[in-house]
Order: structure tokens, then sequence, then C-alpha cells
């Protein structure tokens, strides 16, 4: 099971994150049982039967933007999305910064904000401060190391030194 940082607590993750396999489509990719956060491609095709699986079987939704994707692609929705996340990926150019403002400033969002993929290590403490509330760590990622990547950024210079002793 995937784990997540969130309110300075490592937890289980109970969301599903969908992602197109090579020969999958969003019109014929199987929606799994669950809470899910899907793409935006998948969003913009199957809105309609997400919104029915939501009310008629109490299932959670959540939409994913790649870097580069705009979230006014999701403005008329936003209060029906129970968490928004912005994946990173290594060559990420800027915007997986940008966007949560976005989101919380110009549309309102109250949800949860996650940062989900290739979430740069060193960056956990911006994050939160920028809108995250929650940080998926990747199956590579110690736990440990994520942790006090996150707690270092509250620390003085000297105690971070004591830190690293």
């Amino acid at each position: 099971m995937r784990k997540l940082i969130k309110n300075g607590q490592v937890l289980n993750d109970k969301w599903k994150v969908l992602t197109l396999g090579v020969n999958e489509s969003a019109q014929n990719i199987k929606l799994p049982v669950g809470s899910l956060i899907v793409p935006l491609s998948v969003w913009n095709l199957r809105r309609r039967e997400l919104f029915h699986r939501e009310y008629e079987h109490g299932c959670q939704l959540g939409v994913w933007l790649e870097a580069n994707e705009n979230p006014q692609k999701i403005e008329n929705d936003i209060d029906d999305l129970s968490v928004i996340a912005i994946r990173f990926d290594k060559f990420s150019d800027g915007n997986s910064y940008f966007t949560p403002r976005l989101l919380r400033e110009r549309y309102g969002y109250k949800g949860e904000l996650r940062a989900i993929g290739d979430v740069p290590h060193d960056k956990f403490v911006y994050l939160q401060r920028i809108g995250f509330d929650a940080i998926e760590l990747s199956a590579s990622r110690q736990v440990g190391g994520a942790l006090l990547s996150l707690f270092e950024g509250s620390f003085t210079h000297s105690e971070n030194k004591l830190l690293a002793a």
C-alpha cells in the first residue's frame, strides 16, 4: 500500500490513483471500486459516470493534473472533488508549484491538495507552504528520510547541524 505524509504523519493511502497503461485509454479503462483519483483525461470523458459512482456508492472522487495542465479545466467541478493531486515528474518546469496557488486563491478550492509522482524530497517543506496538504511517498523513498526532510525545514540552521551529526 502506498504511503503519504499528511499533517506530519505517515499514513496508508486509502485512495487509488488511476493511471493509463500502454493499451488503455480514458474511454476504456476499468474504474476500480473505492475512492479514486483519476487523470484529467478520464475526468473529461467520464465525468457523468464518476459522479454517478460517487452519489450511488459513496466513492469519493479526485482528479490529478499533470504539471502542464490548467486547473481551469476543472473549475466548475472543484466543489465536488475531495482531492486534487498535482503530478510531479523529474522534468517539471515549475507549473507544479504554481497550480496550488491558483486552486486555492483563484478557484477557492478548500479540499485536499496532494503532490504525487516524482515529488522532490528536498521540497517537502516548501510544498506545504504553498498549499499542499499531503505528499505521496514513492515506493523507493524511505519514510524516515522523508519525514526528516519535512521537519528539518522547521529547525534553525544550528539545529539542523545537530540533527545531521
